[in-house]
């Protein structure tokens, strides 16, 4: 199978409500990540890199920022005059309703997937960060002769959403024999990452079924009954670095792991690059007396105090005095002199005066909405 075959489609906002303050303003996709990136440029970027030519983004609500980030679709080489990304907002000419559900939302675009002339239909949500090679699971999907395969990983299953489809039995070929919604357990599992390879014609059929049954459930109404019919494979992606945002801890524990140099490598490999929107800036500063540790620090930050173990996005100011240790700052915040700051997630223009102590603790940071001052 050949990538150009394939339809890409990336839902923006499911699962936000996990993230808080992070997405009150904004979808799921376009939260800040590791310095300079937003959570959808990672499944973007894996499509791209896997030959998939056409992109559709489907959005919910508070996608102002997502359409100022993705654009065209440019830094992506998206930007074309056949195919190229396109952006899928809840509306069309019959209504202007929210989707309510991943049914909804794939049966609210049907033109779309009518007007698409590729054969299969990637779908991938953006609360994993992972970089994972897609041309490997459209060869095991052919190879197989799967109806769907689901990508999924090994690990501990995602405590704060629900519907999360767990593979219990899978035989030596991929097939999936067993799965459950939502099982009481605290052990390792293998679980579905959201990601899942179909035909086209045959998504339009199921959701169109679905759709005209009024069943909300995408796993229980398309994937289970995919599984019960025998017709549904598994690939374990387990051996590419896979992080699964399913809260505000989760989101600071995998960013501050990319702070291991060997753990960055495996998610930013050089000959599989995740593109983003660059905003041009001057490079950073350091003042005379700045002191930086085990720190990334993007172009644009003025840094004049300490920091230590943290993530600076682009526009930081870390004034003369002030030490910060184990945050997330996002882009233009401000750090006042002599100020004292650990276990902090800082969003975007948040402003924190001279003088003042904040810490959060390594299992609960404190998380600072955008423009926030204190």
């Amino acid at each position: 199978m050949n990538g150009k075959k394939v339809l890409g489609m990336i839902f923006a906002n499911i699962h936000e409500e996990s993230l808080d303050s992070l997405t009150d303003m904004r979808t799921m996709g376009s939260v800040p990540f590791c310095s300079r990136y937003r959570l959808i440029d990672f499944p973007l970027s894996n499509m791209v890199e896997s030959q998939i030519a056409k992109v559709g983004v489907v959005t919910n609500a508070n996608f102002n920022s997502l359409m100022d980030h993705i654009g065209t679709g440019k830094p992506w080489d998206l930007s074309r005059k056949n195919d190229g990304l396109y952006l899928l907002p809840p509306y069309s000419l019959n209504s202007t309703t929210m989707w309510g559900n991943r049914v909804d939302a794939i049966y609210g675009n049907m033109g779309f997937l009518d007007q698409s002339m590729q054969e299969y239909v990637l779908m991938s949500d953006c609360y994993n960060v992972m970089n994972i090679d897609y041309e490997k699971v459209f060869e095991a999907h052919e190879n197989s002769g799967a109806a769907v395969t689901i990508v999924g990983v090994k690990g501990k299953k995602p405590a704060n959403f629900s519907s999360v489809l767990v593979f219990n039995d899978v035989d030596e070929n991929g097939k999936i024999i067993d799965a459950a919604i939502d099982p009481d357990t605290d052990d390792e599992v293998f679980y579905s990452c959201n990601i899942i390879l179909i035909k086209k014609y045959l998504l339009q059929t199921l959701i169109t079924t679905a759709h005209s049954k009024n069943e909300v459930s995408f796993q229980r109404s398309i994937l289970m009954n995919c599984i019960k019919s025998g017709k549904a494979y598994a690939y374990d992606a387990s051996d590419c670095f896979v992080g699964t945002i399913d809260s505000v801890q989760s989101y600071y524990d995998i960013s501050m792991s990319l702070l291991n140099k060997d753990t960055k490598n495996k998610l930013f490999a050089d000959n599989r690059p995740i593109y983003t929107k660059e905003r041009d800036d001057m490079p950073a500063l350091y003042g005379p007396e700045s002191k930086i540790k085990n720190s990334l620090v993007a172009d644009g930050c003025e840094i004049k105090g300490t920091v230590e173990n943290c993530i600076l996005f682009k526009g930081v100011k870390i004034e003369e005095g002030a030490v910060v240790k184990n945050s997330i700052l996002m882009q233009d915040t401000v750090i006042g002199e002599n100020t004292k700051a650990s276990y902090i997630i800082a969003d975007k223009n948040v402003n924190i005066k001279s003088g003042v102590e904040l810490s959060g603790a390594a299992n609960f940071p404190v998380s600072l909405s955008k423009d926030t001052r204190i």
